[in-house]
């Protein structure tokens, strides 16, 4: 499955790129692009385990920047 969510107070393309790596490394994740400029997570991922993959990047994505916030609507 592969979705695409908004992302909120993401403040540098560095910080970007660096989420981006993390979440490609998480298990499950098929692919997955931090796109900064627009601001955008687009995540291909197991359909069984999505839910649980989400919560994981958003601790990566804590863990790299902790203002930003991945909108899960």
């Amino acid at each position: 499955m592969k979705k695409t969510f908004k992302v909120n107070d993401l403040d540098c393309a560095h910080c970007a790129a660096k989420m981006e790596e993390a979440i490609k490394k998480i298990p499950g994740v098929a692919g997955a692009t931090m796109n900064f400029l627009a601001q955008k997570l687009i995540v291909e991922a197991e359909d069984s385990q999505f839910d649980a993959i989400m919560k994981e990047i958003v601790k990566v994505c804590k863990k790299v920047e902790p203002d930003c916030e991945i909108v899960l609507k």
